[in-house]
């Protein structure tokens, strides 16, 4: 193992399919303990806990709407209670598109809903974990995307809007929490295939277009993800802060 997490207590939202997944699986390959949590479809988020056990590994998984802060704050509260550990490693991934909407059909509601799940959610999150993590030192990760650059497709400003909210709120408490030896980076994943976001609101038809605009030729996978989180919750992005790395095979530069 060359990357030692041993001892380290890891909370992955979003934690029971695609990037999440393997978020948790890779993070507990390294020796950590990991809380994940899932929204819907409990024998998804159950399956992935079960699986990291019997590789050897110490996971739970907990039902979360992350749009509720009262319960993120009940959650949060829980896993460091049932690990009996502070939170060392906090990666938010939690996020949807939900729907395509142009913006002169975008309702009040929709706007809200989108903001909420990928944006409000981090914070909610953050905020609760940091009363929880050692007084000097942690991993903070949160989950932008390519459409927080670009703008995203059709029908996505407020999704774009979110993600790109990430990587600000990345900066800032970059910035605020350095004191306490807390990094806060941000991943912005590109096209990732083996994901129901993509299934969901790209279609499998559309694939082998989108592929042949990306300079590596490939899509993406979730374990592309899950390395780049690896790096920065890892002792090697420990002198890292405020930083978006740009997973996306090169479709886009800074």
């Amino acid at each position: 193992m060359l990357i030692d997490l041993k001892g380290k207590t890891a909370l992955v939202t979003g934690g029971s399919v695609g990037i999440g997944r393997a978020i948790a699986h890779t993070l507990s390959n390294c020796g950590a303990r990991v809380a994940l949590t899932y929204l819907t479809h409990p024998e998804a988020g159950e399956q992935v806990a079960e699986e990291i056990r019997n590789n050897g590994g110490d996971a739970y998984a907990y039902q979360l709407d992350a749009t509720q802060s009262v319960e993120v704050q009940q959650v949060v509260d829980r896993v460091v209670k049932d690990f009996g550990a502070p939170l060392d490693i906090l990666v938010n991934n939690a996020g949807h598109l939900i729907e395509r909407k142009f913006i002169s059909e975008m309702s009040d509601e929709h706007w809200h809903k989108v903001i909420d799940v990928n944006l409000s959610s981090a914070f909610y999150v953050t905020r609760s974990s940091l009363e929880h993590m050692p007084s000097f030192g942690g991993r903070i990760i949160l989950m932008s995307s390519l459409a927080g650059r670009n703008g995203g497709g059709m029908g996505a400003v407020a999704y774009a809007a979110a993600k790109a909210g990430l990587i600000g709120m990345t900066r800032g408490l970059a910035k605020e929490l350095a004191p306490r030896n807390i990094t806060v980076n941000a991943i912005a994943p590109g096209f990732i295939v083996e994901t129901p976001f993509h299934e969901t609101f790209t279609g499998k038809d559309n694939y082998e277009g989108i592929i042949s605009t990306i300079p590596l030729k490939r899509a993406g996978v979730p374990q592309d993800v899950a390395n780049a989180v690896l790096y920065f919750v890892s002792d090697m992005g420990a002198w890292v802060t405020g930083q978006v790395s740009e997973i996306n095979g090169g479709v886009w530069f800074v």
